[in-house]
């Protein structure tokens, strides 16, 4: 009878509206946790590298992204008011915005990030209201080149990050040798784990090469400094508007340009979810539930200091491989985010991994993202229209990023503008795809 009342228990699991026990949902629950840790910690700590902030304001934004990620994954599991899906799904700080992050933070601090991000969020809930009918304006050819370019861009960041960051880079010791061994160290160990280890070693690869890592750095010694985690509080909320807002229409058009490439990223992890999790495809409602969603928490997030999130395609390749979506893992999800976000202690002690450990598993993701491209351009056939029109978008993108001057004589608002090279790729590949004629001719 208990071995019956045990599967009975464990298929609840595959229901969403299941009641599983807790014993067998927290384990479930630990996975998403474990794979979205590292991915959900990681940009903040990169923009405040970025902007040399200190490291008080670097444990303030890193624990602004686990309470947004998990208000931001509750609000999707539990709709109110058309916000939200009503599907499983784990949400947390988005690497797709760190270009964009990084060039308004570089300009005009970060202040400015907040204030656009305030701004953008609002306008990406109009996006969602309509999601139905501009849907059709971003095929898989316009949201590869997107996604492409934002791997792409990346890569300079994870570089920097393998040499020692900007630290290093005004001491003198960027590129140092010992930095260059925590880096393989780490990298090998997140390969090892992900392309050889079973369950949750393999959704874990990246957690425990920077565990590996951090350790290899105790032992090389005068790379880590607990003094801020003696220093941070046990318990504290975030302080509202702590890092102020200030409003700059070019970055405001910049962050809008990414939350409508975003909401394209979300439609695939979205339909994703249910194809994988439901057998079914993702209905307009659900679709436009999640964008709107995210705009609020994006709103909210900018208050507090919780940068934009979408949800974590690596979490949505769990749902999809164990079939697990019951509302109630998800709910432990975003508390177990919830409650590591209030303590400051855990914040502080997450800053304290060094960057070149950060830098050595950050290459994985970058890598994913650009493959991820890589593959929703395949969605459609690469003929002879569709191979220009994505060669020219990325060949103008990344050109001129690798050639700013070539921008010296625009006003300052152009360059700001067309100085990211996302941004540049995104406005030629959606008004090349508007204006030639369509052809879905076979490569």
């Amino acid at each position: 009878m208990k071995a019956q009342a045990d599967v009975k228990r464990s298929g609840e699991l595959f229901k969403l509206n299941g009641k599983p026990s807790f014993g067998a949902a927290f384990p479930q629950a630990l996975q998403h946790v474990l794979a979205m840790l590292v991915g959900n910690i990681t940009p903040p700590m990169l923009i405040a590298s970025s902007l040399n902030l200190t490291d008080a304001q670097q444990t303030m934004l890193i624990q602004a992204a686990m309470i947004i990620g998990g208000l931001t994954t509750l609000l999707q599991l539990f709709p109110i008011l058309g916000f939200g899906m009503g599907l499983p799904s784990v949400m947390g700080v988005a690497f797709a915005y760190m270009p964009i992050l990084t060039m308004i933070g570089t300009q005009y601090g970060i202040a400015a990030i907040f204030g656009s991000q305030l701004v953008a969020a609002f306008a990406s809930i109009f996006i969602g209201m309509f999601i139905g009918k501009i849907r059709k304006f971003f095929p898989p050819i316009v949201s590869g080149t997107v996604v492409l370019s934002i791997g792409l861009s990346l890569y300079e960041t994870a570089i920097n990050y393998i040499g020692g960051g900007s630290g290093a880079q005004a001491d003198g010791t960027f590129g140092s040798p010992k930095f260059w061994i925590l880096a393989i160290v780490t990298l090998v160990v997140t390969l090892g784990c992900s392309l050889f280890g079973k369950g949750y070693i393999k959704v874990s690869g990246m957690i425990i090469g920077i565990i590996v890592g951090y350790v290899a750095a105790l032992i090389m010694g005068d790379v880590i400094d607990f003094s801020d985690v003696a220093q941070a509080s046990v318990f504290a909320l975030p302080v509202p508007f702590a890092f102020g807002l200030e409003f700059h229409p070019d970055a405001i058009l910049m962050m809008i340009l990414m939350y409508i490439v975003q909401a394209v990223q979300t439609i695939g992890d979205v339909s994703s979810t249910a194809m994988g999790g439901f057998n079914r495809e993702a209905t307009d409602k659900e679709l436009g539930g999640a964008i709107k969603g995210q705009g609020i928490c994006g709103m909210i997030g900018a208050c507090i200091g919780g940068l934009p999130t979408d949800p974590y395609s690596q979490n949505v390749g769990l749902i999809c491989t164990t079939k697990v979506v019951a509302k109630r893992v998800f709910t432990i999800v975003a508390v177990i985010m919830l409650a590591a976000g209030i303590f400051p202690k855990f914040s502080a002690f997450m800053a304290t991994i060094p960057q070149p450990v950060l830098g050595g598993a950050t290459v994985t993701v970058f890598a994913a993202i650009t493959m991820s491209g890589i593959q929703l351009l395949g969605e459609q056939p690469l003929n002879y229209r569709n191979k220009l029109i994505v060669g020219i978008a990325l060949a103008i993108g990344i050109g001129i990023d690798s050639v700013p001057s070539i921008l010296q004589f625009c006003p300052q608002l152009v360059q700001n503008i067309l100085g990211s090279s996302l941004v540049v790729s995104f406005l030629i590949v959606f008004i090349l795809n508007l204006i030639v004629p369509e052809d879905n001719s076979p490569e």
